[in-house]
């Protein structure tokens, strides 16, 4: 997916990573895009808005998209029920529109939207369609917070001009979009009459790449933070391991004493064992806690969705368990292999 915007890629700390827009894309770029860019599977134009949306007495402010029927296969983005704009309500700018999930969450429930009228922005829309979940992006934005209506409907009642925000491009399968890039490139420099001497005064963004870098960054994340975990077990491990020797040497003489009235080897390891299991588990439901704690403050701080798994919590809780067993096991065995009349002499 190739996404184009107006305004030239800024330096470092440029707004929004593009510098001061001069020109805004027009209808002519997106026709010269259609009628000569070829490999490519879907063009569609977007504007986007964040405007207050009311139905009844309920209201929300959502993300505001005026686009075209080519919008959904260039996001390859489904329908859960109803149709996308025809050519006619595209081209009339019809008071039609598509609703994601949080917004049907918002005023109907469970419940059908289709035929339903709400207000965007003081104008009128009739729901022909739902469109499939998203949920949010890695950045906390809630991409089912949405209400996509024809371009020509926006310009006119949202936007109050004839400006594009981006054109949305997907590559054909036989086309990779390294090769598609250049090609937008060519059409929009002589649409523009931009020549070759000349920066454009517009930008390709290919998200393959950016999904790449971001799924890359990801992995070196997750490697860093597995580190990070790997060297905390080892050192509470080892505190464990430390304290429980110091616990057996100094309950040497409890130890004669119950091996002397017939506790065998075996009595004295489980319980060690035990209690370093214990005393790990102790500590690791404490910093689930935390960690929960904290998770769910952020969430509420930075309005980004907090969705703990269970499995993962297990998985946690089975670990601290195998740390205290595997680093509890040796002042375990070390205190179950003490000779009886030593250990009784023990002071």
């Amino acid at each position: 997916l190739l996404v184009v915007r107006s305004g030239r890629p800024a330096g470092p700390g440029g707004p929004g990573g593009l510098d001061q827009v001069t020109r805004p894309l027009a209808a002519k770029d997106l026709e010269a895009l259609v009628a000569h860019l070829s490999g490519a599977s879907a063009i569609a134009p977007a504007s986007q808005k964040q405007v207050r949306v009311i139905f009844g007495t309920e209201s929300l402010t959502s993300g505001v998209t005026g686009t075209d029927s080519a919008y959904l296969d260039a996001r390859d983005w489904k329908l859960v029920s109803g149709r996308p704009f025809s050519d006619s309500e595209t081209r009339a700018g019809a008071g039609v529109c598509l609703i994601g999930e949080t917004v049907r969450q918002q005023f109907f429930g469970a419940g059908d939207p289709e035929g339903e009228t709400i207000r965007v922005n003081r104008t009128s829309c009739r729901i022909i369609g739902l469109l499939e979940p998203k949920g949010y992006t890695g950045f906390g934005q809630d991409q089912d917070n949405v209400v996509l209506m024809p371009l020509a409907a926006y310009q006119r009642r949202i936007a109050g001009n004839r400006d594009i925000d981006n054109i949305y491009i997907a590559a054909d399968d036989r086309t990779p979009t390294t090769e598609l890039q250049p090609r937008v490139e060519d059409i929009l420099r002589d649409t523009r009459r931009i020549t070759p001497d000349r920066d454009p005064d517009f930008s390709i963004r290919d998200m393959t790449q950016i999904a790449d870098a971001m799924a890359s960054a990801t992995t070196t994340m997750t490697g860093m933070l597995g580190a990070v975990a790997g060297v905390s077990l080892l050192v509470g491990g080892i505190g464990i391991m430390n304290i429980m020797l110091v616990s057996v040497t100094e309950r040497t003489r409890e130890i004669g004493i119950r091996l002397a009235i017939g506790a065998h080897e075996k009595h004295i390891l489980i319980q060690f064992l035990v209690e370093a299991t214990v005393l790990s588990l102790l500590g690791g439901i404490i910093g689930i806690l935390i960690g929960l704690a904290l998770a769910g403050l952020a969430s509420v701080t930075l309005t980004i969705p907090f969705a703990p798994s269970p499995a993962v919590i297990l998985l946690a809780v089975g670990f601290s368990a195998l740390i205290g067993m595997v680093f509890g096991f040796f002042p375990a065995l070390r205190g179950a292999r003490l000779d009886p009349i030593d250990a009784l002499r023990h002071e």
